[in-house]
Parts: structure tokens; sequence; C-alpha cells
């Protein structure tokens, strides 16, 4: 389906969760934030039944995601069952704090594809920035994708200033080693992060990278389209590809192919954006005519861009409840 300015939108992320296992500092607050009552979630059941509709629309690439999405019970059940829509990729995002024991039943689900959030490999540093989280379960759960036979194991970094630099090559150093993806996301300014970090641009990354490793060399294409935002490139002797996406220094809304559905059944077109639709009371009918009408019109309505540049508090969201 398309949206009013003409983008093709194929590409849904799905909040499972609100909770998670870590407290990052960029997500939350250091008193953390309330947490939604079970209740108050969508139940299996009814995100089934939107991605039923998603499907129909043309979405063709599902992300599971929280929160940490591995901590609701019954997450590897719903993948299999998402699984089963004709023609639908299904991905995850996690902190992998919980792959090593997770990774081949996620694969076993059918599970296409798995992004792994790591800023550092230092292991004070990650335990400083995640409130106490080990950097050695995620390290850990990287390979156990790997093991498992995910087929598309990605790392996201998100760099926290000009300070980043020796974890930002530590970090792409996972791709040299490892078949694996990296990719760096340039912090936005949404939530506590808007306080804590100053963030980096990618082209200063690009250029820590260039001048330890060598030569960035893009893909054939450019920005790839059909994945979303991110810009791949190979450096020489690196296994796996290292990417960028810049959402603030090359903004690619023009492109942005994605909506994003909150654990309390909020349908968002725009992160940073505060509006959306509410798909609960269509999914009080029992046939799905409202619930179609209801994600055609917030498609529909997607904004042409961000508006992280005016610094409009109202638009900005916790991201543990917005599902990144």
């Amino acid at each position: 389906m398309r949206d009013r300015f003409g983008r093709e939108i194929d590409y849904a992320r799905i909040s499972i969760t609100d909770r998670c296992n870590l407290r990052c500092v960029y997500c939350m607050p250091e008193s953390g934030v309330k947490s939604l009552r079970h209740e108050d979630i969508l139940s299996y059941e009814n995100i089934l039944r939107i991605c039923r509709v998603f499907a129909a629309l043309g979405i063709r690439k599902l992300r599971v995601t929280g929160g940490e999405p591995l901590v609701r019970k019954g997450a590897v059940s719903l993948i299999a069952r998402l699984k089963q829509l004709e023609g639908v990729f299904v991905a995850l995002t996690t902190n992998g704090i919980l792959l090593p024991k997770t990774a081949r039943e996620l694969r076993d689900a059918g599970l296409d594809g798995v992004n792994i959030s790591l800023d550092t490999r230092n292991p004070s540093a990650y335990s400083r920035v995640t409130r106490g989280g080990d950097v050695r379960l995620v390290l850990a759960g990287i390979d156990a994708a790997i093991e498992a036979g995910i087929p598309l194991v990605k790392v996201n970094c998100v760099p926290f200033g000009e300070e980043s630099r020796l974890d930002v090559l530590q970090v792409a150093a996972l791709a040299r080693d490892r078949p694996v993806h990296v990719r760096f996301i340039e912090l936005m300014p949404m939530g506590p992060a808007v306080k804590v970090f100053a963030g980096v641009d990618n082209g200063r990354l690009r250029e820590w990278l260039e001048r330890e490793y060598g030569n960035w060399t893009p893909l054939e294409g450019g920005l790839n389209k059909g994945d979303g935002p991110a810009r791949y490139g190979s450096l020489p002797g690196f296994q796996g590809k290292i990417g960028f996406i810049s959402a603030l220094s090359e903004c690619f809304c023009e492109s942005c192919n994605r909506v994003r559905l909150t654990a309390t059944g909020l349908l968002r077109p725009c992160l940073n954006r505060a509006e959306g639709v509410s798909l609960l009371p269509a999914l009080s009918d029992s046939d799905d005519g409202r619930l179609l009408a209801d994600i055609r019109g917030a498609i529909l309505n997607k904004p042409e861009r961000h508006d992280f540049t005016t610094h409009k508090e109202a638009s900005r969201g916790i991201m543990s409840k917005i599902g990144g």
C-alpha cells in the first residue's frame, strides 16, 4: 500500500511488550517507567489478527520488538505463527541478553533475521550505559545466533559522541571477525537521550573507520530501500557489511517504508510523531472491515517527514514504549 506521498509501506514494527531486562540510560529515566498491566497490552491473538490485515495490505516485513521482546512469555511461539503468513519476512530486535538460550528455538520457529543492540564491547562501559547489563551475554548471543543458522544477523550500534571512537572501532570489528552486518545509527533526540548524550554524525564515524580499516566501499544501489534506511558498504577483509543509518545528517524520510504498532495497539506512522490511530476499537468488531479501514487511514496520513530539528518535546517518547 502507498501513502499520500507515494511511498510504498511494506514494513511494520510490532512491539509486544514495554518491559525490558535492561535500563539503558538513553532509553528510560533513572527512576524507571511504570510498566503496563498485562491486560493493557495486545494479546497475541490480536497481534496475529492485525498482522494478517497488514499482510493483506502488502506488508511484507514484520519486525518483533519491545521493550525487550524475549522477556514476554510465548514470544518464540508468536514468531512461529507469524511465519505462517504467506510471503512475510519475520525479524526480531533484541538486546541479545537472552539469545544464548533462545537462538536455536528462534531459528526452529522460522525467524529470518535478528538485530542485536550493542553500543560498546567494553564491559564496564556497557554495564554503566545499561545500568547493570553483562556484555558477555550479548557477545555470546551474537555467536549463538550465527551458530543457530539465523540467516541475517545484524548488530545495531548508537555512538554517543567523540568519546565513542574506540567503541565504534571495536563494534565494527565484529563484522570483520564474524558474518554479521554492523550498522551505526545516529542518536535521535528522543526521551532521556536528549539530556544524556550529544551524539555524533555518521560522516565522522566513517572517517574513524576508514582511518583504521581502509576505504568503505558502498554497495551498488546505495540506500537499501527494500530493507530500510541503512546505506551498506564493505571494508577490506571484513566478512560482513558496515551500514549507516543517518536520520539527522542524511534525512531519508522520502523513502521511509514503515509503520509501528505499540504494545497497547496504537499504530504510529512515524517514530518521531506522537499521534497515531488506536486499533483497539476496531478489534472489538467480529469482522476486519473497520480494522482494515483504520490501518489504511493511518498509512495514508503518514507524515512527510520527522521533525527532530524542531525539538518539540510533545513528539518525543520513551523508546521502550514505542518499540524503536
